[in-house]
């Protein structure tokens, strides 16, 4: 039974690419530093504690040199509060595609971004729906919901403290926490895991 649940953790890791993390991090960066040089001061002030700028029903999107939607970041509204230098966004949607055609949506009711792009950690019905490319005949997509899961992306980790399910198909994972590295494709769940896996068929 173990030799099965790994083999189906591994199966999964295919299909949570890189990807991932490239959205998180192009997102919300990006956004912080598109916007307009108006807001940084000249003069050196004390660093405000309430926000400098707000943003209302805002998307912000990317294209490739052909036109083609790379990755799109939208939110009901966000807020940038300077002396933490973090962006704090509700309602947030991300959707992105890689070059190889893998797409990746995810939603949460709330996002808090660092300005320097190292960690985002979206938090309230977060949902991240990966969606493998056609061309490779993967139809089914994976989907990891919890409470709260946190990106680091210059380690290139997922990490959700809480409670948390993954699913691909009519395979079905859970656990109280994950840690999941992006450069390996490994999983680390811990706590109460239990996992369904059903044999291929062919």
């Amino acid at each position: 039974m173990m030799n099965r649940l790994r083999l189906a953790i591994d199966r999964l890791a295919l299909y949570l690419p890189a990807v991932l993390m490239a959205i998180f991090a192009l997102g919300s960066w990006w956004l912080v530093r598109s916007l307009p040089t108006f807001f940084n001061e000249a003069a050196p002030k004390p660093v405000r504690q309430e926000p400098d700028y707000y943003l209302k029903s805002f998307s912000v999107k990317s294209f490739d040199s052909h036109g083609r939607l790379l990755r799109e970041l939208s939110g009901d509204q966000a807020q940038h509060f300077p002396n933490t230098d973090t962006l704090d966004i509700r309602n947030v949607q991300l959707r992105g595609q890689s070059l190889e055609g893998q797409r990746v949506n995810a939603s949460a009711d709330r996002a808090l971004a660092k300005g320097d792009g190292s960690l985002i950690t979206l938090s309230g019905n977060v949902q991240i729906t990966q969606i493998p490319s056609t061309a490779k005949g993967l139809q089914t997509p994976t989907v990891m919901r919890s409470q709260e899961i946190k990106a680091y992306l210059d380690e290139e980790r997922l990490v959700s403290d809480v409670p948390i399910e993954i699913r691909r198909g009519s395979d079905a994972f859970s656990a109280q926490a994950m840690k999941m590295n992006s450069k390996t494709g490994d999983y680390e769940l811990s706590g109460k895991v239990r996992g369904v896996v059903h044999p291929d068929k062919r």
